[in-house]
């Protein structure tokens, strides 16, 4: 940031933009993103792809989505995480830490079991070690966003937020496609399957060791020891009440009950444009006839760069600009990025045209991705509640995509592709009225303390 002849801070330059990147706080939120990516496939698409292969039926291989229950209601033990120390290891690493290297044990111990069974022979074995992934990859990610929020700076949050984001999906295309590729390679070394699969896992449990490391290279953020201190010799019980009632209190009192209302419907809703689409790109890819071997290429490779560069460029206009204009350009770009699907389904089976429209959708979505958690990441300000916080607002964020989008394909059927992906864009426009609202009502000038 630099300062202007008047005293006053003024837009960061380009340099600035791209220095912050290289920030050691930053550096650390960037392998965290890597951690916290990493679980998710191995307990969701990539088992279920082992499965498959094995021979497990579909009914079972279906029940197993449910698996992943724990990333939908983690907010409900969040206040355990903000109240509660962990034993022996909070006074040797500090309040997040100390829970960051719980959750990455219990991820590698959980990612072995997993990878040790047969889905065939042992699926109670495998249902407990995915379960057991995904409650603690839950659980990190809960600390994980605390400790973001809290070590950063507010003009590096948005920096924070766009490493994050990238290192996740680096993450995730490591534990998938990654993870499938070690179990060919182990195969073609004479391994069995079921050997080229345990070993293939063995390697994704090794690689929880990147977030260890960097959680013991970084330090504890300065808002938690102070929070920490703040609390010291209370008795738990009635610091982990006083964490649930004070998050909510904290949250509904800072601006009032209607504007807090307000603004969690706005996080409902922010991201519907992209949720409505998302649910039915791949079934509209198949309809206009693209093989999945076509879709596939795309997806994970211009697509890929694309949400990479997306998210870098979210980083750059959440970090330049105020965070209401901001929001402004991702909601806008995400929403008619829909329209390049609408043209798709006009042009018909054209490879190249489907691989802009994709590039397109991948790249605004990273933006809109960035700069929401940036702002969701600026709702978050004490550190007494800042993991309870977040994961309620996390969890309200996943309604659209879970939720709201679950009739995107009765639409669809109702009205043709061109017209769906029309009213995916205007499935916009209620939140456009709701940041204008609040954007009138000043609740943004109280989230920037500073010049962005």
């Amino acid at each position: 940031m630099t300062t202007a002849p008047d005293g006053t801070a003024s837009r960061p330059s380009f340099t600035d933009t791209l220095a912050v990147y290289l920030q050691p706080r930053v550096l650390v939120v960037l392998f965290l993103g890597f951690s916290s990516g990493l679980p998710l496939a191995l307990s969701s698409s990539t088992l279920l792809f082992w499965m498959a292969e094995v021979g497990v039926d579909l009914k079972t291989i279906g029940l197993f989505a449910m698996v992943g229950t724990p990333y939908t209601i983690k907010f409900l033990w969040a206040p355990i995480v903000d109240a509660f120390d962990v034993p022996l290891l909070a006074r040797w690493l500090g309040r997040r830490r100390a829970w960051l290297m719980l959750t990455q044990l219990a991820l590698m111990a959980a990612i072995v079991l997993l990878g040790a069974n047969d889905p065939v022979k042992a699926p109670a074995m495998i249902a407990l070690g995915a379960l057991i992934v995904a409650a603690a990859s839950a659980t990190q990610d809960i600390v994980i966003d605390a400790f973001r929020v809290e070590s950063l700076p507010e003009n590096e949050q948005a920096a924070g937020a766009a490493s994050y984001v990238a290192a996740y999906r680096v993450a995730m295309l490591v534990s998938s496609a990654g993870a499938l590729f070690l179990v060919s390679g182990f195969q073609n070394l004479g391994f069995t399957r079921q050997g080229g699969w345990s070993a293939s896992y063995m390697i994704m449990a090794a690689l929880v060791l990147i977030g260890m490391v960097t959680t013991l290279l970084a330090t504890e953020p300065k808002k938690s020891e102070a929070a920490e201190a703040a609390h010291l010799g209370e008795p738990p019980l009635q610091r982990l009440s006083r964490t649930i009632v004070g998050a909510f209190t904290d949250f509904f009192g800072r601006e009032g009950m209607t504007i807090a209302v307000v603004v969690l419907i706005f996080v409902v809703l922010f991201k519907l444009t992209d949720a409505l689409a998302g649910v039915m790109t791949g079934p509209f890819a198949v309809k206009l006839g693209f093989s999945r071997n076509e879709y596939a290429a795309i997806i994970k490779g211009v697509g890929f760069i694309a949400t990479l560069a997306g998210g870098f460029a979210g980083g750059y206009v959440a970090r330049s600009l105020p965070l209401a204009a901001s929001l402004w350009i991702g909601g806008l770009l995400q929403a008619a990025a829909n329209l390049a699907f609408s043209w798709q389904a006009v042009v018909g089976h054209d490879l190249a045209w489907l691989t802009v429209a994709i590039t397109v959708e991948n790249f605004t979505s990273a933006i809109g991705t960035v700069i929401f958690v940036a702002y969701l990441s600026a709702l978050c300000r004490n550190p007494l509640h800042t993991a309870t916080q977040y994961a309620l607002l996390t969890a309200l964020a996943a309604v659209g995509r879970t939720y709201l989008s679950a009739g995107a394909g009765y639409l669809a059927e109702a009205t043709g592709w061109v017209w769906f992906f029309v009213l995916c864009a205007l499935a916009a426009l209620p939140s456009f009225a709701l940041l204008a609202w609040l954007q009138g009502r000043g609740h943004f000038k109280g989230l920037e303390k500073k010049p962005r």
